[in-house]
């Protein structure tokens, strides 16, 4: 027998089901929404637990924040050095809610200073604040808000800024976890930079940020070109001793200091700077007497025994011949020179050091006065010759331009500064040389550009004149043969000396370019660019038609058969 079903029966049953399947999902829809509802009522609660009830984080501390500091500009008002609200960056650990060893883990990836281990244990002590970084930069903060920790806090607080990055970083230092200043101008004029009274008046520094901009780049480029150990550069006023550029290389940036910055070559390092000395020796032959024509001419024909030590001239720059005072210059020789130093005598010679200053510090205005000299400690006849051709002596970069200053601006040796001084107000100075004799100095200088080692020092119409040295470089217990310092000091324009410019590279390498470490190869080309990048900022503008005359000196001049007019020390 088959039962049949009615179809009303079958409908009410189906009815009867769909019912009873709506009312579980719309139980199980309640019971979903009362558990979110209680889970969100929970960290509502947590926070306000947090936000209400937690003690407020000790940033009330009057020394969390970085005092408000005046600013510091370049001589035309460029800012070098500026306070701004900058953030930093703090963990409370009792309110973080996370995953703490996943955050201790992603902290230490943020902030590097400390191990993932580290952090957890920070993240579960009884600490209610710390520090993660102070002067966050603003990449930072960003990666640090995405965290999305409550337990991270971003605070804004007064930073230190220096908007051109490392661009002078020697010249201005950097601060202190205290927020003063601890290298530089920053911690010369600490006191006026922090007192409300004068900050709000910027200080002005003898920088011009455009010229530090190029000789920090050409510096930097034959650096790098020629994989030298180090470099300084330096251009300075004659007229009043304002230092216009400083640069030491490496360097480093103040705005992200993690560690020591290395030392300022400028003024922190001696250097023996080697035939760029040679003027100096001669100035004072010519101002003292000892030179009274500029046609005496000294034994140059072969090297110069002095007891158990011989002077020669380098190899292959020989001249083997008797060279009159200018052909001492232009072809840089040794021999000639020593006979020059022997004749003046050491008691001249040591006078004219101390009256250039290179028996003391430099005396800038930054910290410790800068290096003391390397000044040997017995004058016997053979020191007497190598110290006049930069052997057995050691300066600064900066006492060199101090002295080339001197040499061409006619005879007066100012302090050097870094702070803008009215020219109307230039410290006096003291008298070196007579100005007959720094005329002279002035026409001798160009001639070793116009025909001896300086040649590649030459920026067209900018009537350059200087000396280029090339020294063996110091090492423990001597001199290492494989590395030199090589340096140019100059002056342009030669026929109205305005500025001195310095270049030194420690132990730069030949490559396929530059086939030669000396001087005429590696530094003369970076004042040449300097020069002729910053002429015209510096008001000076090249001229073919002009030219200091040296056409009294040229007959003077001569070469010898085979070889090429000057050489390259």
């Amino acid at each position: 027998m088959t039962l049949i079903v009615a179809p009303s029966a079958r409908a009410g049953r189906s009815g009867g089901a769909r019912q009873a399947l709506e009312a579980v999902a719309q139980v199980r829809l309640m019971i979903l929404a009362l558990l979110f509802g209680a889970g969100v009522l929970l960290i509502i609660g947590r926070l306000a637990v947090l936000a209400f009830a937690a003690p407020p984080p000790p940033v009330a501390d009057p020394n969390a924040g970085l005092p408000v500091r005046g600013d510091i500009v370049d001589r035309n008002g460029q800012p070098l050095a500026r306070s701004i609200d900058g953030w930093s960056i703090a963990l409370h650990p009792q309110q973080v809610i996370g995953d703490k060893g996943v955050l201790a883990q992603r902290l230490a990836e943020l902030f590097p200073g400390r191990t993932a281990g580290q952090y957890f244990a920070m993240l579960h002590s009884n600490a209610k604040f710390a520090w993660l970084k102070r002067r966050a930069l603003p990449e930072t903060v960003k990666a640090a808000n995405a965290l999305g920790e409550p337990g991270i806090e971003l605070l804004r607080e007064p930073d230190r800024l220096y908007p051109q990055s490392a661009m002078a970083a020697h010249v201005l230092g950097y601060l202190d976890a205290t927020g003063h200043g601890a290298a530089g101008m920053e911690k010369m004029l600490d006191a006026r930079l922090s007192d409300p009274a004068t900050r709000g008046t910027p200080v002005a520094l003898s920088i011009d940020a455009r010229v530090q901009a190029a000789l920090d780049g050409e510096l930097g480029a034959a650096m790098a070109d020629l994989q030298a150990r180090g470099a300084a550069g330096i251009v300075l006023d004659v007229r009043t001793g304002e230092i216009i550029a400083m640069t030491s290389l490496p360097s480093f940036n103040p705005n992200a200091l993690d560690s020591a910055p290395p030392r300022n070559n400028v003024t922190q390092s001696v250097y023996e700077l080697g035939s760029t000395f040679k003027p100096i020796a001669v100035a004072e032959a010519i101002d003292s007497g000892t030179i009274t024509s500029m046609a005496r001419k000294f034994d140059a024909t072969k090297p110069m025994p002095i007891g158990r030590f011989t002077v020669h001239d380098d190899p292959g720059d020989e001249q083997f011949r008797w060279l009159n005072i200018p052909e001492t210059l232009i072809y840089s020789s040794n021999i000639a020179t020593a006979r020059i130093a022997d004749e003046l005598g050491a008691a001249r010679l040591q006078d004219m050091f101390r009256r250039l200053g290179f028996d003391q510090r430099p005396g800038t205005e930054l910290e410790g006065g800068g290096a003391k000299p390397l000044w040997p400690g017995y004058w016997g006849r053979i020191t007497v010759m190598t110290t006049a051709y930069g052997h057995g002596i050691a300066v600064t970069p900066l006492h060199l331009a101090s002295a080339y200053a001197a040499l061409v601006n006619g005879g007066i040796w100012r302090p050097a500064t870094l702070l803008k001084i009215d020219p109307a107000k230039a410290p006096a100075g003291r008298r070196v040389i007579q100005e007959a004799t720094s005329a002279r100095m002035r026409q001798l200088l160009r001639l070793i550009v116009l025909r001896g080692t300086g040649r590649n020092g030459e920026a067209q119409g900018y009537r350059v004149a200087g000396k280029t040295g090339t020294a063996e470089a110091a090492a423990s217990g001597g001199y290492d043969k494989s590395r030199n310092v090589s340096t140019f000091a100059a002056a342009f324009p030669i026929d109205a000396p305005r500025y001195v410019v310095v270049a030194m590279l420690d132990s730069p390498h030949a490559n396929a370019h530059v086939p030669r470490t000396t001087a005429a190869w590696t530094a003369a080309p970076v004042v040449r660019a300097v020069i002729a990048r910053t002429g015209p900022f510096l008001g000076v503008l090249p001229d073919a038609n002009r030219d200091i005359d040296v056409s009294e000196l040229l007959p003077l001049v001569g070469a010898t058969p085979g070889k090429a007019e000057g050489n390259d020390r």
